[in-house]
């Protein structure tokens, strides 16, 4: 289970739209096809996903997608399988034991930007790009963050 701020994030909810049916189409404005299957439930601020996806990665950008929505403080993404297509299964053998980065999640707090988490995570300011590319669905505006938003820090 990932947890959220309840009281952060974008504001999906409201003129009578269903909050599952808002927060999967949320989610599919950001990863489009990459998620095989998508299903999204939603109760009382609780979000669970389940579908196929090609990787790690797309599977971290799937759950903060859907928990960094105004309203949710939970997402379960047990039910998401990450099934590599062929050739990518090669290549993840041929990859040396333990090279696999570690995520490392960061909530954005009051007064931080994404210079200064860089500096915080790399000791280095100007790496900032590295941290808004890897948050490119969750982020739209390098300069627009806000308190409470969950991102993830990439090779940190």
């Amino acid at each position: 289970m990932f947890e959220f701020l309840k009281e952060a994030g974008e504001k999906l909810f409201g003129g009578g739209n269903d909050e599952a049916e808002a927060i999967k189409k949320s989610i599919d404005d950001r990863l489009g096809t990459q998620i095989k299957d998508l299903e999204v439930s939603f109760d009382n601020g609780q979000v669970k996903i389940s579908g196929e996806v090609p990787s790690q990665e797309v599977r971290t950008k799937a759950i903060l997608a859907a928990g960094n929505v105004e309203g949710v403080f939970g997402v379960d993404a047990a039910g998401v399988k990450i099934n590599p297509p062929p050739g990518a299964q090669v290549a993840a053998a041929a990859a040396p034991a333990g090279g696999g980065a570690k995520e490392t999640f960061y909530d954005i707090q009051r007064g931080d930007s994404l210079s200064a988490i860089a500096k915080r995570y790399y000791g280095d300011a100007s790496k900032w790009p590295k941290i808004f590319e890897a948050n490119r669905e969750i982020i739209k505006d390098p300069d627009l963050i806000y308190p409470g938003q969950k991102i993830v820090i990439p090779d940190a």
